[in-house]
């Protein structure tokens, strides 16, 4: 049931037919596959037990729903503004949660609080034809350094890692439906035994031009991209002549980025960008663009731009 929900074949036929760019990434966060296939916590796709999971083309037609008028979508991202990739990701998980026929969506971003402090905040509680859930939600980009281990793959930043991450989720945010300090809570929400999982969405990103193993217990058929230092640009970008690439603002990380031809960059912008680009900036998202016969621009390949001394630990 979950290959079906996030079969890569039935998301990219599903992206031909989608421009609207909030939709595409609706349609990315509900379709894509997880970083991880094996993992020690139970992972859960929040519409397991949804008739969308069973019949996905019922999925497909109310995504096709939004594409031909967004406004509720828009309507509801604008209700809560935000800037933070990760919380983009879960409104819109939020928004697919609302309108599927056979969820119901209890609370979403309940913190729980003890003498003053909050400890921290359950993303999701749903009850569905299951039972009843506790789900965190997370969306990331990791750059992989050269080992299997959940240690060698870093964030952008090269602050956040992936087994950070997952210590986090197991002994942080899982955990915390079941504290003493969250029983009042659920009690007033009339939840008895929410269970427990997590469901983890993003791209891995491999070193250019070796690459490198995928982490341990990796999806197979995850999204992926590659990465590289500002010192190899030149060599790398030779292997690709003529191509034209364009940054993406944090927001647009999501879907694979599809553009008209007013907002597709020409060759010679990419150039005076890169050249007025700090050698000591953050790490870029660059998507390489092809047009398509539609006349517009669709990502084909992406990858971080670093600078030379990444990854530079605190």
């Amino acid at each position: 049931m979950l290959a079906v929900m996030t079969a890569p074949n039935s998301l990219h036929d599903l992206l031909l037919n989608l421009r609207t760019p909030a939709v595409r990434d609706l349609a990315w966060a509900l379709l894509s596959p997880p970083l991880l296939g094996e993992t020690t916590k139970i992972q859960r796709h929040p519409l397991q037990a949804s008739r969308w999971s069973r019949q996905p083309q019922c999925l497909a037609d109310w995504l096709m729903q939004q594409e031909r008028d967004a406004s509720a979508l828009y309507a509801w991202l604008a209700e809560r503004p935000v800037r933070r990739l990760g919380l983009y990701y879960e409104r819109l998980w939020q928004f697919a949660l609302h309108a599927a026929p056979d969820v119901e969506v209890v609370t979403a971003n309940l913190p729980i609080r003890h003498n003053g402090q909050t400890l921290g905040e359950l993303d999701l509680l749903l009850r569905d034809d299951e039972g009843e859930h506790h789900l965190e939600l997370a969306v990331k980009f990791y750059l992989g350094t050269g080992g299997s281990e959940a240690a060698d793959w870093l964030g952008p930043g090269s602050h956040d890692r992936l087994d950070l991450k997952l210590s986090h989720l197991a002994h942080h945010q899982l955990p915390l439906s079941s504290r003493r300090e969250a029983r009042g809570s659920l009690n007033e929400l009339q939840l008895r035994e929410a269970r427990a999982a997590f469901w983890l969405g993003g791209y891995l990103f491999y070193p250019w031009p070796d690459g490198c193993p995928s982490p341990r217990g990796a999806m197979s058929g995850h999204c992926r991209g590659g990465w590289l230092h500002r010192r190899d640009w030149e060599a790398f970008a030779a292997t690709r002549p003529d191509a034209r690439w364009q940054p993406l603002p944090r927001l647009a990380w999501l879907a694979p980025a599809r553009m008209n031809a007013d907002e597709a960059w020409s060759v010679e912008a990419f150039r005076q960008w890169l050249n007025t680009l700090l050698p000591e900036a953050n790490a870029q998202l660059l998507a390489r663009l092809e047009q398509d016969q539609t006349g517009d621009w669709r990502e084909v390949e992406r990858v971080f731009l670093v600078n030379d001394q990444w990854p530079t630990h605190s």
